[in-house]
């Protein structure tokens, strides 16, 4: 019998095969191994940026003023002199009605007028005579030559011819009247454009006949001048509060995609529209077309910024999502009746993390609105003096011991809710330390100081994980306005640091 291993290695074969896997087996298990839990994780720094938060609406581009020219005589058109996206000035003729039964019309009145006057003439003459006659009847009366009844009838006749007189003077203004809405009724069968724009619609057409009346048909719509132009959108009533003039807003058309166009809030109307139980106002937004890109009627899409800050620490808003498996638990809170001394008292160092977060945030703040220098150098030696007191009344704190805080962690729901005034009572106390850095800012100055106080203290809370030697850590931190991709960070954190975003996917 043969002796196969020695003519085919076999053996030798299956085992070096054998070999080479288990050498790959192990070089997978012994890096898989060596991996770090961050890997586990995506992250995302901690940056400062700009941050806007927007109102979205849509509306429809228009011009400023567009006014619908009508005719105020009847007649047939005689010519139409423009035509549409002309330009037009105030005064130019655009339009003219058949002239012809309108200067037959001042004809008839002039003519009028020539009647009158001449009933005025002899009315005149005869007054003249009459009182002519009358006085002379009047003297051969007083010598007794003729009867008194003669010089009464002379005097009437007299008074007769003065009324002729008046009534002639009467008939001349009315013809008068007549010859010059004659004349104006003439002008008006030529149409002239009231402003200054380009002609959007045209109505009518030579030969057409126009009538006049109560509801005047539109021969030409002319909007204004459009390299200014508007927008109407309807805003909610829930978000109405936060529009104000003068505010900066942002649109797009679909005409140009790729483009953004800038505008600023004009006016907001006060009538209120209830379209189905929804109730939205109008807010007027005004914009600049220089390059006459945008047409009358588009639609836009338009964001109104409400708030806009510069310089912000600012994270992720998918952080505030992020919750680790471990943390199911946890989220549950201690058991009903635990203390929870340790988590609602933060550490002295932890509230000097917080309180200097405050002073950057108002410093970073007072460069945003343009403090002038002598407000900063005023802001640094008040900060310093706060920082002193803060560290004092936190020194007094430790030196209480833990134990007094846990006696009010545990305490009485009514010790829970005096607490949550606290945050006002921090903000008065920094408000009042800051008094002098106030009066050296403008009225509007101080009234956005104000504000950005009060949503520094009563900012909402939240928490969000950060690596620690490879283990999400919890971290609590208060958070200011958000653009729905990233959110203000008030305190908490600090520029750089990563926070988790998400559970970074396994590949095979």
């Amino acid at each position: 019998m043969t002796n196969i291993t020695s003519t085919f290695p076999f053996g030798k074969l299956a085992l070096g095969a054998l070999l080479a896997a288990a050498a790959v087996f192990g070089y997978r298990q012994f890096f898989s191994s060596g991996e770090s839990e961050a890997g586990q994780y995506r992250t995302e720094p901690v940056e400062r940026g700009d941050l806007s938060s927007a109102i979205s609406a849509t509306g429809t581009l228009g011009a400023t003023a567009t006014v619908e020219v009508g005719t105020q005589v009847s007649g047939t058109l005689q010519s139409v002199e423009v035509d549409f996206n002309d330009n037009v000035e105030p005064g130019q003729v655009i339009a003219r009605i058949d002239p012809s039964t309108f200067q037959a019309r001042v004809s008839q009145a002039d003519a009028g007028l020539a009647s009158a006057q001449a009933n005025l003439a002899e009315a005149r003459a005869s007054a003249v005579n009459a009182q002519k006659d009358f006085a002379r009847k009047s003297q051969l009366a007083e010598r007794q030559l003729v009867s008194f009844t003669d010089r009464d009838l002379a005097r009437a006749q007299r008074d007769q011819a003065q009324a002729r007189v008046l009534s002639a003077q009467a008939q001349i203004q009315q013809q008068a009247a007549n010859l010059n809405t004659a004349k104006l009724d003439l002008a008006k069968t030529i149409i002239r454009s009231p402003v200054k724009g380009t002609v959007l619609a045209r109505n009518v057409e030579p030969g057409q006949t126009v009538a006049a009346s109560l509801q005047t048909p539109v021969l030409f719509k002319i909007a204004g001048d459009l390299t200014a132009m508007e927008i109407i959108l309807a805003i909610d009533e829930s978000d109405i509060g936060q529009v104000r003039v003068g505010q900066s807003a942002t649109f797009s058309v679909d005409a140009y995609p790729e483009k953004s166009f800038q505008g600023k809030v004009k006016q907001i109307r006060l009538s209120a529209n209830n379209v189905s139980n929804v109730v939205t106002y109008p807010v007027v937004i005004e914009v600049s077309n220089n390059e006459q890109s945008l047409l009358p009627g588009m639609t836009a899409t338009a964001q109104i910024i409400t708030s806009q800050k510069s310089r912000v620490l600012t994270l992720p808003s998918a952080a505030l999502r992020f919750r680790p498996a471990s943390a199911a638990s946890a989220a549950s809170g201690p058991p009903m009746g635990a203390p929870s001394a340790e988590r609602s008292m933060p550490s002295a160092e932890e509230r000097s993390k917080r309180m200097q977060a405050q002073l950057g945030a108002m410093r970073d703040f007072l460069v945003q609105i343009k403090a002038s220098e002598q407000a900063l150098a005023v802001f640094e030696r008040s900060a310093a003096e706060y920082e002193q007191q803060m560290q004092a009344m936190m020194q007094r704190m430790a030196q209480g011991g833990a134990g007094g805080f846990q006696r009010n962690a545990s305490g009485s729901a009514g010790g829970q809710q005096g607490g949550g005034n606290r945050s006002n009572r921090f903000a008065e106390r920094f408000a009042k330390s800051f008094e002098q850095v106030r009066a050296q800012l403008d009225q509007a100055q101080q009234a956005r100081w104000d504000q950005q106080i009060q949503s520094l203290f009563n900012a909402k809370r939240a928490t969000v994980y950060v690596l620690e030697k490879g283990e999400p850590k919890a971290v609590e931190i208060r958070l200011g306005a958000s653009d729905g991709s990233r959110t203000e960070v008030i305190g908490g954190l600090s520029e750089g640091q990563q926070v988790i975003v998400g559970s970074a996917r396994k590949t095979p």
